[in-house]
Parts: C-alpha cells; sequence; structure tokens
C-alpha cells in the first residue's frame, strides 16, 4: 500500500528573493531523506507562497524492504587458535555484533572464506519516523540567516507558526521544529483568515485555493503573466516582464490580482530607462510599451487581494509612484544642469581599490589602453579616448547614485545633452555590455574598445595586486569580466593577441604595485573559463585542451581551431590519428638524445612504408600552406585526416628504435614532422580515448 505525503511549514512572510529556492531544496532535503530510510515513492511537488513552504510526494509505501545486511569479519584461518578455540579477533567481532562468536557464520568472499554475520533488518515504517525526516530535511535547508522567535531554540527563516504532517488521510506524527503537527493549515491572510482543515494530503492544492491561495509557485507566476499581459493588452500596449521581477512578485502574493494604473504623461521626459527602473526596483510594477516599444504612462500592478473597490487600490498605487517618478525628474534635471565632463574630477574621491587607486585613476588606465586597443582594431581613436575619459562619470551623478541600474546609460544621456557625438554616447552606455551570460555585446568599435579597456585593466589590477577570486567569493565579478573579454574578441572576430593585450593593461599600473608574473596568471584564469562558452555546443572538454596544447593566445583563432577539432574529432579516422598522435608523443618523449631540430633525411628512407608517410607529410604539409594562412583549419585538419592509412602503415611495419642510430635518428625526426603538421593546429593526442571515456 501506499498513500501520498504532505509537509507544509507554515510561518511569517518568508524573504522573496529566496522563496522559490527554499521550495525546491525543501522538496530535496525531504526526497533524500526519505531516501535514507529506503521508502520508495512516486512523483514529488514543491509548493512555496509568502506564508508556506510545502512539499507533496505521491505513492510513498508504508513501510521499506527488510535489507539483509552482511558484515565480515576475520578470515576463517585466525578464526581458532591452535587448540581449537575462538581467537580474539574472533571474540571482539562477535562482541562488537552484539552476538556470541558461536552465533556467527562462514562466509564466503572472492578473498576467501571468513566469519561473518548475516542479519535481516526490518524496513523502517513510514509512520514512525515522518517526524525525524521532516526536521532533517528542515534542518539541513540551505538559509544564510535563521531567528529564533519567543523562548524556543529552534531555528528557521521566520518565524513557523503551524506544521501539517499527513500521510494519506492520517495526522498527528509527533512534532517538528517543536510544534506539534497536524492537518490544520491558514487560508490568506485577509480573504480566509480561519483554519484549514485539509481532508487528505491529496487535496492540498484544491483546499488551500478555495482559501483564496495558489501554493504552486510556477503556477502563480503564470497566473500573473496572464494577468499583466491582459490587462496591458487592455491599454493599447504591451507589458514590459522581466522574469526576475515575475518570481519576485509571485513571492510576494498568494491570491494575485492584476491591475492597471497611469502616471502623468509630463513624466515621459525623464529618460525611459529611468522610470522603467523606478517602477520595477523600487513598485515591483510592470511598465506598458506602445508598438514602437515606446514607453506609455502606464503600469500594471499584481495586488495581493481581490478588493471590492478596486478603484481604490489603484488610486493608492498611483499615489505612491507619483513622488518616484518626480524623484527621477528631479535628479535627471539636476545632473543636466553640469556637463559630464565636469563630473571626472569628482571620480579621486571615489576609490576603486586601495592599492589599485580612485575611480579617476582607473579612469585615466582605462582611457590609456582603450586608445591603444582601438589602434588594434580600427576604431576612431580620438572618440574612443573620449569615451573612456567620461565613460565613468555619471557615477557620481544624481540619477545614478538613486538608481544604480542606470548606470552607463545616464552617462550616455547626459553626454549627447552636451553634445558628445553618437559614438562617444553609445560607448559610455555600452561599454557595460554584456551585463551577464548571454547578454548584447557592445556594437560599435569605439564602444568595443572601451569595454575591453575597462575589464582588462580590472583582471590585470586585482591579479597583479595578488587578490585573485578564491572558490565562491569574487568581489570584483573577474569571472564575468574573462567571460565577457573573450565573447567580444570571438564573436566580433577580433585579431586581438590576449597576452599583448595584457601586457598594455599591465603598463598602465606602476611597476611596483603589479606582480611580475600577473599577465600569466591573469592569461591562464581566463582561458579556464573558456570551456564555459563551449558547453551550449556540447564540445568535449578533451577538444579545448587540445587546443590549449597548441599555445595560441588569440581568442578568435583559438575558437577557430577549436570549432575546426570538434568537427574532426567526428571524422572516422580521428581516433585513430588520435592514438597514433599519442603514441609519437610518448616515443619522442622517451627518446634519449633527440635532437629537436633535426630534418627529415629522405636518403636515409629505406623501407616503402617510412618513404610512403614521408611523401604523405609532405604532400599534406604543401597543401595545407594557404589553409594554415588564412585559419581555415577544417579544411587543414581534412587534409591530414588523409595520413590515417599511412601513419597505420608505418607502425605495422616499421621499427623506430632501429638498431643503427642514423636510421633511428631520422625516423624519430618523422615522426616528429608528423606531430608538428597536427601541433599546427592542435594537440589531437588529447582526444585519444575521449568517445570511449
Amino acid at each position: 500500500m501506499s498513500q501520498p505525503l504532505l509537509l507544509e511549514v507554515g510561518c511569517e512572510e518568508l524573504p522573496s528573493s529566496s522563496l522559490e529556492q527554499l521550495g525546491i531544496a525543501l522538496r530535496e532535503q525531504l526526497l533524500r531523506h526519505l531516501a535514507d530510510k529506503g521508502l520508495s515513492h512516486g512523483a514529488s511537488h514543491w509548493f512555496a507562497a509568502p506564508r508556506r513552504l510545502g512539499v507533496l510526494v505521491e505513492d510513498l509505501v508504508e513501510q521499506a524492504d527488510d535489507e539483509t545486511r552482511e558484515a565480515l569479519g576475520p578470515p576463517l584461518a585466525q578464526a581458532k587458535d591452535e587448540e581449537g578455540n575462538w581467537s580474539r579477533a574472533a571474540q571482539g567481532f562477535a562482541a562488537k555484533q552484539g552476538c556470541t562468536a558461536d552465533e556467527l557464520e562462514i562466509i564466503d568472499t572472492p578473498k576467501g572464506q571468513r566469519l561473518g554475520l548475516k542479519q535481516v533488518v526490518t524496513g523502517a515504517k513510514t509512520s514512525e519516523c515522518l517526524d525525524t525526516i521532516a526536521n532533517s530535511a528542515i534542518a539541513d535547508l540551505p538559509m544564510p540567516k535563521r531567528m529564533r522567535w519567543g523562548a524556543s531554540r529552534r531555528e528557521f527563516v521566520r518565524p513557523v507558526h503551524w506544521i501539517v504532517l499527513m500521510y494519506g488521510d492520517k495526522s498527528g506524527f509527533g512534532e517538528v521544529l517543536g510544534i506539534t503537527s497536524g492537518n490544520t493549515s491558514k487560508g490568506h491572510r485577509f480573504h480566509a483568515p480561519q483554519s484549514v482543515t485539509f481532508a487528505s494530503a491529496a487535496n492540498y492544492r484544491e483546499t488551500l485555493r478555495k482559501a483564496r491561495v495558489i501554493a504552486d509557485f510556477q503556477e502563480r507566476c503564470d497566473l500573473i503573466r496572464e494577468q499583466v499581459e491582459k490587462a496591458a493588452t487592455a491599454l493599447g500596449g504591451q507589458a514590459l516582464i522581466d522574469e526576475d521581477l515575475l518570481g519576485e512578485v509571485a513571492s510576494l502574493v498568494e491570491w494575485p490580482v492584476a491591475l492597471a494604473g497611469s502616471f502623468d504623461t509630463a513624466f515621459l521626459e525623464v529618460p525611459a530607462e529611468a522610470l522603467i527602473s523606478s517602477m520595477q526596483s523600487h513598485q515591483k510594477y510592470f511598465p506598458v510599451v506602445d508598438a514602437d516599444n515606446k514607453l506609455m504612462p502606464n503600469f500594471v500592478t499584481v495586488s495581493n487581494i481581490e478588493s471590492q473597490d478596486p478603484g481604490q487600490v489603484i488610486a493608492g498605487n498611483e499615489r505612491v509612484i507619483r513622488p518616484r517618478l518626480a524623484d527621477a525628474a528631479f535628479f535627471f534635471e539636476q545632473d543636466r544642469q553640469s556637463t559630464l565632463a565636469s563630473r571626472v574630477p569628482r571620480l579621486g574621491a571615489v576609490v576603486f581599490q586601495k592599492k589599485l587607486g580612485s575611480l579617476l585613476e582607473k579612469t585615466q588606465r582605462i582611457q590609456r589602453l582603450a586608445g591603444k586597443l582601438a589602434a588594434l582594431i580600427g576604431a576612431n581613436q580620438t572618440d574612443t579616448e573620449r569615451a573612456a575619459e567620461l565613460c565613468k562619470a555619471d557615477l557620481v551623478s544624481d540619477m545614478v547614485l538613486e538608481f544604480g541600474d542606470l548606470q552607463g546609460i545616464a552617462g550616455a544621456y547626459y553626454a549627447r545633452n552636451d553634445g558628445e557625438n553618437d559614438a562617444v554616447a553609445d560607448a559610455i552606455a555600452q561599454h557595460y555590455w554584456p551585463t551577464q551570460a548571454g547578454s548584447d555585446l557592445p556594437v560599435g568599435d569605439v564602444a568595443v574598445a572601451v569595454a575591453l579597456a575597462d575589464r582588462l585593466d580590472t583582471l590585470m589590477g586585482i591579479f597583479g595586486i595578488g587578490q585573485p577570486p578564491t572558490g565562491s567569493k569574487d568581489p570584483f565579478a573577474l569571472r564575468r569580466a574573462s567571460i565577457a573579454v573573450l565573447r567580444i574578441i570571438i564573436e566580433k572576430g577580433l585579431a586581438l593577441d590576449l597576452r599583448e593585450c595584457l601586457e598594455l593593461a599591465g603598463e598602465g599600473f606602476p611597476a611596483e604595485v603589479i606582480a611580475e608574473n600577473a599577465g600569466d596568471a591573469v592569461f591562464d584564469y581566463m582561458l579556464d573559463r573558456l570551456p564555459a562558452l563551449y558547453e551550449n555546443d556540447a564540445i568535449a572538454i578533451e577538444v579545448f585542451r587540445a587546443v590549449r596544447g597548441s599555445g595560441s593566445s588569440k581568442p578568435a583563432d583559438f575558437d577557430r581551431r577549436v570549432r575546426a577539432v570538434h568537427a574532426f574529432g567526428e571524422r572516422p579516422e580521428a581516433e585513430a590519428l588520435a592514438a597514433a598522435n599519442k603514441r609519437v608523443s610518448n616515443i619522442l618523449a622517451k627518446a634519449e638524445d633527440r635532437d629537436d631540430d633535426a630534418r627529415v633525411s629522405a636518403d636515409l628512407l629505406s623501407e616503402a612504408n617510412e618513404i610512403a608517410l614521408y611523401e604523405a607529410i609532405t604532400a599534406a604539409e604543401r597543401d595545407n600552406v594557404n589553409a594554415l594562412a588564412k585559419a581555415d583549419y577544417s579544411t587543414a585538419l581534412g587534409r591530414l585526416a588523409t595520413l590515417r592509412a599511412p601513419v597505420d602503415a608505418f607502425f605495422d611495419e616499421v621499427m623506430v628504435n632501429a638498431e643503427d642510430p642514423a636510421l633511428k635518428a631520422n625516423r624519430l625526426a618523422l615522426l616528429a614532422s608528423l606531430r608538428g603538421q597536427f601541433m599546427a593546429i592542435a594537440d589531437i593526442s588529447q582526444l585519444a580515448g575521449s568517445k570511449s571515456e
């Protein structure tokens, strides 16, 4: 027999930022502790609402299967002494098992016969251990901040008021968090404040819905999205639904009701980004845009009550948003009274990093580095240096001090207000791009140069003073900066050498500040971030390692090699040639007194298969000259794939370690030539065995 299990923890309003994670974690921990008891079950579902976390587990068995446990003791030869009495080892083992030595039995094992004891352990009964399982699951939740309440020593995210613990239609399974568990919960705080009793665990969703609580987090998200979109459509526009905001709003309401409001059209003179930021960040409203994606003087808010007079609720929200938008308008107008350039000196009072100086010093380094990068990528150097000079100036503006997510965006507006050209203004906004994984890259060359300079300066500076990321600590977001630099160079197809760029960045710091090997450390760190970019393309780590072995330091070139090697790995010849390269590497590594500069002498080639390999390598090298010059690695590897047959024949028929030293040296030179052909692209020996693994 099996029944559904229900656990609900009822408490005061949970933090919206972690509600979803807590709901998921409670299910994971509950299932883990059920598994530890050997209790099998069917599907499981997690629930999370502002005042509750819940888990419903279907088809949970009443009792775990009995288990036969086998404990092994000493070898049979050591079980008795010469007089036939039980040895100390046997007696000690028996005592440890809670029996006498006479109760032990002989057990056959792969290593011979041993004394042992087989015991049948009765499976755990669900009804007898539910309270233990629930307490353990809750105790193991990832809660960065726990709190106590009343005189209790127990801890949870928020004070707990009730516990529901049911198995089928039964309840009363002991205490959880010091509270007697039962089948009674609470409905909506206002619509259904009375107690709610569950007739069965299976009726959890439906019972709470009647009490105006939608317990399923994803269902609330979907309902909010549907209601908000419908409300925006009724206004003649469409809602801007940020996924993070959607999740946050779903974490704040149990019974969502979307309502549309409006604000004075005069506020539309303020940059739309500022208004949107105010509505989303401060008020948790969904902005509305028209068919041309222009902001409308409307918003959609989500209430937690179904009011009999929704007009009053709307009016209240309109009153609340008015001063927030007025603040934005005031800051915008005040900031425009001063030029962006006039704010630059004020950056000197803002510390970037104690050892690396102020934001003004960082800005000056960015300006210098961006100018050099502009020359390398063909960007307008004057515009680039001007954009770099102004790129951080809005950090000391009133608008950005109030709305931190407008950094760069506000600067672009102020730059245009000051008469700066579009390339400079766009670069100020876009030098922060990409803002997160997968987001847009800076568009123009000027913006690209400034974006690279900003991040390369930070990477070299923080590594240079010996503070690289450790574990989960990355206060300067160097991982994100590294991936951003790599993405920009690769996806823009820039012919930049990363080592050279880091060297240029290092020149901007005083010699005594940056460690001598900082450039190498940053280079290795950044390349180690590259595999993350290839996960979505299912490119194996062995491919990355193969290209890493080539020594390429140009990210765009590195990427072309990776994709060529990945495609090569799918060819039928790949595995054999990878294995051959690995064999060649081992032979060359073990060869003593080998001359690395030795060239193959055609006169010393005597056997047909070594002559055939030499001719095949020579032909491939000749054919690949143009392909390698154009970095067409796919074509070059395709040509090298034809070497499989002569390589196989060589190893089958030719003795590399010939007795004649001259022949041996020549054959080693031939193998070195073969390996060199591949190493010009990648170390494909890294692919050996990757498919089987």
